[in-house]
């Protein structure tokens, strides 16, 4: 059974010697430690979950560690901006870290072990240790909710910029792979040669000439496109044929390695019919019915009207702050929404979270619903301080709000440049949701914690 905390005092060194920044540095976990002390339902929380892992693996390691070094160990890792395995490094040559873990001068964890640790953490276990952070800051007084702003922001996807060649480059080079693999296993299982190089080299041709404005290139271009998909849709149907024998033959290698490729299929074949429509037939595809990674098949093309980036492959995150810069609410996103329909929404949330209605709402025109819904949402608040048109920045009033407002847009840069919201590194929509919960979590860990200076 593993424990979910062990009594060990803490930051025993003295800091007297040291520079400020690192006094500074120091003062900012310690006063992390006590938040995390005074709210043990947080704790509580994590360990329910991290129960479900297997007790003693083979190294007899991870009944060793706590909860709370688990989920401190994790903290670390995000507010040093690490991967896994650059965290542990960081923790095991760092003393005073492991004092902050609370570790016992016990060997430190490997980074899988870590990694592991954070995809068996519920999404929705950090959407409520948030909750009871911010509960807490409000009874702290130090978090309040009369006054919320709210924006929408994008979260990427760890992928490539997906064009149809590339996608089809994509499933043939992993069709192919995983059908080698089978045939080495099982010759006759897959009675085929795959000539990987002259598919690569019409992939490099396409995506090499495809800006060509030479009309003959064009013509070129068009006829290596629709050979690049012929060949890709003829691999898919191997694989297709491949995963419904597989299971036939009693050969469990097989069975594996056709259960792998079968979670392909679906998005393979919407690559294959997609790029036939939008190359060979010259149909404009809608983004619902694309797919824009083979691996992260979640992705969704988002559109926000940005110069600099004008579509984005992710998902929608939506936050509401405080005054105090404190993330009361967030929501990820699978299928996106317009921000004018998710006013309402944020009214509604935050009373439930917080048990009364915000007197301020404040937000960009974006977020703006129907003339009907805005003159009901306005009857719930004492001010829906979101325009309409242009005009109402005239008003004083509105104007002084909407600077306010301004403020989560430097929260957003925060939350990307330091808690690693620019793009998500885990695969799979879970481990994303998860991934934007610790880092909302990290940052309003620093909102309470965080020491004045000197």
């Amino acid at each position: 059974m593993r424990r979910k905390m062990e009594a060990v005092l803490s930051f025993e060194s003295s800091d007297r010697v040291l520079p400020k920044v690192v006094r500074d540095y120091r003062a900012r976990y310690r006063a992390i430690s006590q938040v995390l002390d005074n709210n043990p339902e947080i704790l509580s929380a994590v360990h329910k979950d991290l129960q479900k892992l297997s007790e003693g693996d083979s190294t007899g390691r991870e009944g060793v560690y706590t909860s709370e070094n688990i989920l401190r160990a994790l903290i670390v890792q995000h507010l040093e901006g690490l991967p896994f395995r650059d965290a542990v490094i960081r923790i095991g040559s760092e003393p005073f870290l492991q004092d902050f873990l609370r570790m016992r001068k016990r060997p430190v964890m490997d980074f899988t072990f870590l990694d592991k640790c954070f995809l068996v953490i519920r999404p929705k276990t950090w959407k409520r240790v948030n909750e009871l952070l911010g509960q807490y800051g409000v009874a702290q007084e130090a978090v309040s909710t009369n006054v919320i702003r709210t924006d929408t922001t994008v979260v990427e996807s760890n992928i490539h910029y997906p064009t149809d060649a590339s996608l089809l480059w994509d499933t043939w080079r992993v069709a192919s792979r995983l059908l080698i693999r089978a045939r080495e296993i099982a010759p006759a299982s897959v009675p085929h040669r795959f000539h990987d190089r002259k598919i690569k080299r019409l992939y490099l041709y396409v995506t090499r000439y495809m800006p060509s404005k030479s009309q003959s290139r064009q013509r070129k271009v068009k006829a290596t496109f629709r050979t690049l998909i012929e060949r890709t849709g003829w691999i898919v149907t191997i694989a297709g044929e491949f995963c419904a024998r597989a299971g036939s033959q009693g050969n469990e290698a097989l069975t594996a390695l056709a259960l792998e490729l079968k979670a392909y299929l679906p998005s393979m074949k919407t690559v294959v019919a997609t790029a036939r429509r939008a190359q060979i037939e010259g149909e404009t595809v809608p983004a619902s019915a694309r797919v824009f990674s083979l691996f992260e098949e979640h992705t969704e093309l988002i559109k926000r009207g940005r110069r600099e980036k004008p579509v984005e492959f992710g998902h929608k995150v939506l936050l509401c702050e405080s005054a105090e810069k404190f993330i009361t609410d967030y929501e990820v996103y699978e299928k996106q929404h317009a921000d004018c329909e998710l006013t309402e929404s944020v009214i509604e949330r935050h009373e439930k979270l917080f048990g009364t209605r915000p007197e301020v709402v404040a937000a960009d025109k974006g977020f703006c619903p129907a003339e009907e819904k805005y003159k009901e949402l306005a009857e719930r608040v004492d001010m829906l301080a979101i325009p309409r048109r242009m005009q109402d920045f005239m008003d004083k009033v509105l104007a002084h709000w909407q600077a306010f407002r301004a403020g989560i847009e430097g929260t957003i840069s925060g939350l990307k440049r330091a808690f690693r919201l620019v793009r998500c590194f885990f695969q799979g929509f879970r481990s994303f949701e998860a991934a934007v919960g610790l880092g909302v979590f990290c940052h309003n860990l620093i909102v309470l914690a965080d020491p004045p200076s000197g």
